[in-house]
C-alpha cells in the first residue's frame, strides 16, 4: 500500500474543481495547495479557464469629513457672493468691460470688493448666485487698501451676509478657501493655505510718494482675474481677506495670490460706506524699502541693523514740522542707489521696528490723522524721543 504524507493527502484531496475555487478566493490558499505534489508520475487534468470577480469595496454612506466641511462651508457662504460686472456710459449706451467678484457685507446691500474693480465704471451691475441682478451704486473707495463699497437696494431672497472673521489671529498653514468669479466662471471655489503672513504690496504713486498696503495675506489657493474683490475664508466660513493681486509670469495662477485682511475692512469700508474715502494719517518722509536696515547695515556701518532709514523728508509735512532729517549723500548698496546720513527711526510710541514696512502697518493700525505720536530716532550716535502730530495722506 501506497502512503502519503498528511500534508500531500490535504493537497490533493480537494481535486480541480476544489483548487479552481481556492484560486478564485486567494492566492493564499492557492499557494499552500501547490506547495505538495503527489507521489508518483500523474498527468493533472487539463484545468478550466477560472474568471475572476473583483468586489468593490462599499462607499460610505456620506462624504469624507473633510470634503462634507468644504461642501457645506459652499452651500452656506456662496450665496453670500455676488459678480460683479463693470461698463462705461449707462442704459442703452452702456458698454461692458471688465468683471470682478464681492461679497455681501449686511442686509442692507452693502457689497465690499475691490477699488480696482470698479474705479472707472459709469455703471455696475451685481448678479446673486440665483441669477438675480441688481444695479449697484458705488458709495465709497479706497485705492490704497484697494477696498471699495458698493449698495443695492433690494436683495434677492436667499442672499446671506457674510460673517467677518479675525485676520490678527491667522497663522501660516491654516486651511483656507476662495469664492469668486475667475474668467467670469460664477460661483468657483478653490482650496489652499496661508503661505505667508504680513506682506506689502505697492498702491499707485501719487504726489508726495508711492505708498504700500501693509499685513498683506499671501495664499496658495488659485485666485485668478476675476476673484477680485471676492472672499477669501477660513474653514468655519469666516471672510478673512479680499482676494486683491497675484504674482505671476502670465495671466494665471502660479500659487502666490494676495488678499487684504479682513481687519483692514472692518477698519476702512464703514468710513466708505459714510463718507465715501478714508482718511490715512502720514508722516511724510521716504525710505528705501526694498533694502531694509538689516541689509544696508554691514556694508554701510549702521549703529543697528533695525528700524527705518529717512531717506528724505516731503517739506511741509509732519515729518519736516518735527524736524526729522534726510540723508544728505548717495550710496549704492546691492546695486541700489541709497542716500544715506539721515535719521534712523527705530520704534514708534515704543513699539519696535524692524523695517519701512513695519512703521507703515503701525500708521494705519494704531494712528489717525490729528494724534501725535513720539519716534525714537538714533541720529548722530544720539538717541532723540521726537513727537510727531500726524497730517493727512495727500488725496
Amino acid at each position: 500500500m501506497n502512503r502519503r504524507s498528511p500534508e500531500t493527502r490535504l493537497c490533493g484531496s480537494f481535486g480541480a474543481p476544489a483548487a479552481r475555487w481556492l484560486w478564485a478566493a486567494g492566492a493564499l490558499l492557492l499557494s499552500a495547495l501547490a506547495c505538495a505534489t503527489p507521489a508518483g508520475p500523474s498527468t493533472p487534468a487539463p484545468a478550466s479557464p477560472v474568471v475572476i470577480v473583483a468586489t468593490p469595496t462599499p462607499l460610505p454612506a456620506t462624504l469624507p469629513a473633510g470634503e462634507l466641511e468644504l461642501v457645506n462651508l459652499y452651500a452656506r457662504v456662496n450665496p453670500g457672493v455676488v459678480y460683479i460686472e463693470v461698463a462705461t456710459g449707462s442704459g442703452a449706451a452702456a458698454s461692458p468691460y471688465g468683471s470682478g467678484s464681492g461679497f455681501l457685507l449686511d442686509t442692507e446691500g452693502h457689497i465690499v470688493t475691490n477699488n480696482h474693480v470698479v474705479e472707472a465704471a459709469d455703471t455696475i451691475w451685481v448678479t446673486f448666485s440665483d441669477g438675480s441682478v441688481r444695479p449697484a451704486r458705488l458709495l465709497g473707495s479706497d485705492p490704497y487698501a484697494d477696498l471699495a463699497a458698493l449698495q443695492v437696494d433690494d436683495l434677492p431672497a436667499g442672499a446671506v451676509p457674510l460673517e467677518l472673521g479675525d485676520s490678527d489671529a491667522l497663522q501660516v498653514g491654516q486651511r483656507v478657501v476662495a469664492i469668486g468669479n475667475p474668467f467670469g466662471l460664477t460661483g468657483t471655489m478653490t482650496e489652499g493655505i496661508i503661505s505667508a503672513l504680513g506682506r506689502s504690496l505697492p498702491s499707485r504713486a501719487i504726489a508726495g510718494g508711492s505708498f504700500s498696503n501693509p499685513e498683506i495675506i499671501q495664499t496658495d489657493a488659485a485666485i485668478n482675474p476675476g476673484n477680485s474683490g471676492g472672499p477669501l475664508l477660513d474653514v468655519r466660513g469666516q471672510v478673512i481677506g479680499v482676494n486683491t493681486a497675484i504674482e505671476t509670469t502670465g495671466y494665471g495662477n502660479m500659487g502666490i495670490g494676495f488678499a487684504v485682511p479682513v481687519n483692514t475692512v472692518r477698519r476702512i469700508v464703514p468710513h466708505l460706506i459714510t463718507e465715501g474715502t478714508y482718511h490715512y494719517p502720514y508722516l511724510g518722509i521716504t525710505s528705501r524699502s526694498q533694502l531694509t536696515l538689516a541689509q544696508l547695515a554691514i556694508d554701510l556701518d549702521l549703529p543697528t541693523n533695525r528700524g527705518v532709514l529717512v531717506e528724505s523728508v516731503t517739506p511741509g509735512t509732519a515729518a519736516a514740522r518735527a524736524g526729522l532729517r534726510g540723508g544728505d549723500r548717495q550710496v549704492v548698496v546691492r546695486g541700489v542707489s541709497v542716500t544715506v546720513g539721515g535719521d534712523i527711526i527705530t520704534a514708534i510710541d515704543g513699539y519696535p521696528l524692524q523695517d519701512f514696512d513695519d512703521l507703515i502697518a503701525y500708521l494705519v493700525r494704531e494712528t489717525e490723522v490729528g494724534q501725535t505720536v513720539t519716534l525714537t530716532v538714533l541720529r548722530g550716535g544720539e538717541e532723540l524721543q521726537i513727537p510727531v502730530t500726524l497730517g493727512e495722506r495727500p488725496q
